[in-house]
């Protein structure tokens, strides 16, 4: 009868290990979440990271880049994304938080002009003016003087724009500042320009969608949309004088000129110099805004490492180049500061 109760004794031992061990077991293998918003320019590669990244589960929203950086601000995600570097007032709105390159790709300029194929040329100046509301049909003269043997409709231009806040929009007009002293001075660069012209649109799937139903209609948004949808897409004029699509070739002519990366990460690569002859002039760098101090610091670090470095192999069939050495050493540099 001892025996039997030391038998018996021994086994629910054996088994209060053998649950103890798997419920270590269940514990080990759940995947921590992490919740980010914002760039709807960079959804797209995010939703490739989401697939193949093993060690977290990634939940991204694409709101746009200005409400990513509220959502961090105010720590309702653990991520921000914005394809505008930050303010400095925003960045002491954040408190504590830092911003970390981690995709570069280009801004496209697709049009739906009656009649017109793939790589009608524009220059700087033109888009200032026809989103300044300076040129308004599509066989306007300086249109056409850009563009000999284009038969170009007599059609009314729609400019279309971003109406929520959009680093794509930054990127736009920040170039569209380099091009036009006009634009420069009355509307500058900003995530969400007074457009003097046009109809907006909430982010970059709104306006894809705007500018397939509106003949006349021109836009700007990231590359990887544009070939989504199959749009005809604008040669723009870079200050070597020549007329350049965005393409892998004409976004890396331009990244490979980064030599250094501010204390801060915000780097801006539009309107390159004479110097680069094949670089596309509207590219820029996309960041991921994360408080320095947080609970979910060793999960951040760990994807968002993984993302500069092994994460980049994604990016290429949606034309997001890997990034510079010089710009991927910063990103983890920074990233390194991440602490709980």
């Amino acid at each position: 009868m001892k025996r039997n109760r030391s038998l018996v004794a021994l086994l629910a031992l054996i088994v209060i290990g053998v649950l103890a061990l798997a419920g270590l077991a269940a514990a080990s293998s759940k995947k921590e979440s992490l919740n980010g918003a914002g760039s709807t320019f960079v959804a797209q590669l995010v939703a490739q990271w989401t697939a193949h990244y093993a060690a977290a589960s990634i939940n991204y929203s694409a709101v746009g880049s200005g409400a990513g950086i509220s959502q961090i601000t105010a720590r309702t995600v653990d991520f921000g994304a914005s394809d505008a570097p930050m303010s400095p007032d925003q960045f002491s709105a954040c408190h504590g938080c830092a911003q970390i390159p981690w995709a570069f790709s280009a801004t496209s300029i697709p049009y739906n002009v009656s009649g017109v194929g793939y790589g009608l040329k524009l220059t700087g100046p033109v888009l200032a003016n026809i989103y300044l509301g300076h040129i308004t049909k599509w066989n306007d003269k300086r249109i056409r003087a850009i563009n000999p043997g284009v038969k170009l409709p007599d059609e009314s231009i729609v400019p279309i724009f971003r109406s929520d806040g959009s680093g794509t929009s930054f990127n736009f007009t920040d170039y569209l500042s380099h091009a036009s002293k006009e634009w420069k001075s009355r509307i500058g660069k900003s995530t969400q320009p007074a457009f003097p012209a046009g109809v907006g649109a909430r982010g970059s799937s709104g306006v894809a969608a705007k500018l397939q139903s509106t003949p006349g209609g021109i836009t700007y948004v990231d590359i990887g949309y544009s070939y989504k949808f199959h749009f005809k897409i604008a040669k723009i004029r870079n200050r070597a004088g020549n007329f350049i699509l965005p393409r892998a070739t004409s976004v890396a002519a331009v990244s490979a000129q980064v030599k250094k990366v501010p204390k801060n990460n915000a780097i801006s690569v539009v309107d390159p110099t004479r110097k680069v002859k094949n670089g596309y002039p509207i590219c820029t760098f996309t960041w991921v805004i994360v408080p320095l101090q947080t609970p979910k610091a060793a999960a951040l670090k760990s994807f968002i490492d993984w993302a500069v470095t092994k994460g980049q192999s994604y990016g290429r069939p949606l034309l997001f180049l890997r990034l510079p050495k010089v710009v991927t050493r910063a990103a983890r540099t920074t990233t390194a500061k991440l602490h709980a």
